[in-house]
């Protein structure tokens, strides 16, 4: 068989080699065909077996390698942008948004010019008018995740005049507590008791049972609120807060007053921020031997605020509900300012319901006749001013506004019974005018030399029901000042200046009550590092002048003792 193999090979060979020389352009294809026959055979020639072909192969089975994800620790691009940072620095004037004058009945304005820069502190005295006085403040806590403030007061005075005296004692404790990251809850409870007894009749010769003249006054309060220390995820920032108060008298009036408010903000972007609040004043009110009654408002405050480094306005409305009674209040107001927030113009329309309480009306004069029903003052400004500073050390600002007060619960003796006048009959105003201006100017060297005075002037016009504003006043003059006269020795003086209010006298014909000028001055003397000094002059003129008609108010007096200061571990 090889010999037939053999010559087979020859004769394809003498083929190819003819078909070469006579066609020279296939000549390189068929070389390669004979060279691929020629390796055929060889493939099938076994020199070592007989009859067999062996094909050897050395495959191995290897996977692919898989693809790996390269992680090349770059270093993140640096952010070359130049930060905008807006500071809203609050300032520290006074508004003079239009507020009927608080009450002080007694000249006695106690206090101390020194800075307690420890924690915790009792300070006690004794003074002319049979006065004790006694306040403490003491904190617990770390200052950052919890913390609890008490704090109390004592002060009661006895004048010259038969029943010229009172006692007030406040009791307080106020904490807060962090949860979580972002969480902050406060909470507070106090007590707030007052005496005091109608000793204004005239003719003083008058005499009365001391229980049918005495007014005690008390109030228990509570305070719960939450808020998010840093905005959430979706900018996001609230505020819930309940308040309740009871209040009570010795003749068995009581009234209840709960307030929850529930404010929440959004912020869009760095300029754009959406408030909407909404809050619900509930009031029910117990007479002796009366039926109850309820005095309940409730409003929305949705609004939308624009903030940059010149400019900082709110628009939004304040849609109210007075029990069954619907108001639609404005909510307009804008602070432009330089760059350099030296100078500030402001503006505003804005309005409010000021909820008519029995509490209410006894901090504005404790000596009245409970009223038989309550009407909400309904309060709308239009103002325009300006605030700044000059230099390091000098402040000022000033406003004038035009506002309008609806049912507006003025004060007029009682001289319908028994016509002494000792008590005070609320009657209300169903409409005010009020052209309001104020102004104010400060100035201050660090801490060792202070002055700020500030004026407020009241109009009052467009009544509808009374002659004249019983008992409201209409200009206000206060200055302050404190001064560091040498090392641990401070000085403080008060100037209380004001024109008389309009009363009612008995032939129902109006009268203004004299004006007066008060000044109180007292001074502070560090002995130890614990231990101070302090004294009060109060009505350093011995003017008895009247804030309210027939009630004088005390003459010269003075108030000295020592302020026990001192730290805590804890």
């Amino acid at each position: 068989m090889i010999n037939k193999l053999k010559t087979g090979r020859k004769t394809a060979i003498n083929e190819m080699d003819s078909m070469i020389k006579n066609s020279g352009v296939s000549r390189l294809i068929l070389t390669g065909l004979g060279l691929l026959a020629f390796t055929l055979v060889q493939a099938q020639k076994d020199t070592t077996k007989g009859g067999g072909v062996n094909i050897v192969s050395s495959f191995k089975p290897v996977l692919r390698e898989a693809a790996k994800i390269n992680f090349n620790a770059a270093p993140p691009v640096a952010d070359t942008t130049k930060p905008r940072l807006n500071y809203d620095i609050p300032n520290q004037n006074l508004l003079f948004a239009y507020q009927p004058g608080i009450l002080k009945p007694l000249a006695l304005d106690i206090d101390s010019s020194g800075k307690f820069n420890n924690s915790s502190y009792i300070k006690a005295g004794f003074g002319s008018l049979r006065t004790p006085y006694i306040q403490a403040g003491i904190s617990f806590g770390d200052g950052k995740t919890a913390g609890l403030n008490i704090y109390a007061k004592h002060v009661g005075s006895d004048g010259k005049l038969e029943f010229q005296k009172f006692a007030k004692t406040d009791i307080k404790l106020a904490g807060y507590f962090k949860s979580g990251n972002n969480m902050q809850w406060d909470a507070s409870v106090g007590v707030n008791q007052f005496r005091t007894y109608k000793y204004g009749y005239e003719p003083k010769t008058l005499v009365f049972a001391t229980d049918s003249i005495k007014r005690n006054y008390q109030t228990i309060s509570g305070r719960l609120a939450m808020h998010n220390i840093n905005k959430t995820e979706f900018g996001l920032s609230y505020a819930p807060e309940l308040r309740i108060d009871v209040f009570s008298d010795n003749i068995k009036n009581s009234e209840s007053n709960t307030v929850l408010n529930l404010p929440l903000q959004k912020t869009i972007g760095k300029q754009f921020t959406v408030n909407l609040g909404l809050t619900f004043d509930l009031t029910r009110l117990s007479p002796d031997n009366k039926a109850a009654f309820n005095n309940t408002i409730y409003y929305i405050s949705p609004s939308v605020l624009y903030k940059t480094s010149k400019i900082n306005a709110q628009i939004g409305i304040r849609p109210s509900w007075d029990n069954k009674s619907f108001k639609m209040f404005p909510n307009i107001l804008a602070d432009i300012s330089t760059e350099d927030r030296r100078f500030t113009f402001q503006a505003g329309w804005t309005g409010y319901i000021r909820k008519t309480t029995y509490q209410y009306l006894v901090s504005q004069n404790p000596w009245l006749w409970l009223p038989d029903n309550f009407k909400n003052t309904w309060v709308e400004e239009r103002f325009a001013g300006f605030k700044g500073s000059a230099g390091n050390h000098f402040t000022y600002a000033a406003k004038v506004g035009f506002n309008k007060l609806n049912n507006q619960p003025l004060f007029i003796n009682d001289t319908s019974a028994a016509g002494d006048g000792k008590s005070f009959r609320v009657v209300n105003e169903s409409r005010i005018n009020v052209v309001n201006l104020g102004a104010e100017v400060g100035y201050n060297i660090h801490e060792k030399f202070s002055l700020i005075t500030g004026l407020t002037f009241n109009q009052f016009t467009g009544f509808q029901d009374q002659a004249k504003a019983w008992g409201l006043v209409p200009l206000e003059l206060k200055a302050a000042m404190r001064l560091l006269i040498i090392k641990d020795l401070w000085l403080k003086t008060d100037l209380y200046a004001f024109r008389g209010a309009q009363y009612l006298k008995k032939d129902n014909t109006p009268e203004r009550l004299a004006g007066a000028v008060d000044l109180s001055a007292g001074l502070e003397f560090r002995i130890t590092k614990n231990i101070n000094l302090w004294t009060q002059f109060n009505n350093v003129f011995n003017k008895e002048y009247q804030r309210w008609n027939q009630y004088p108010v005390y003459g010269f007096n003075f108030v000295g003792g020592v302020v026990f200061s001192f730290d805590q571990k804890n």
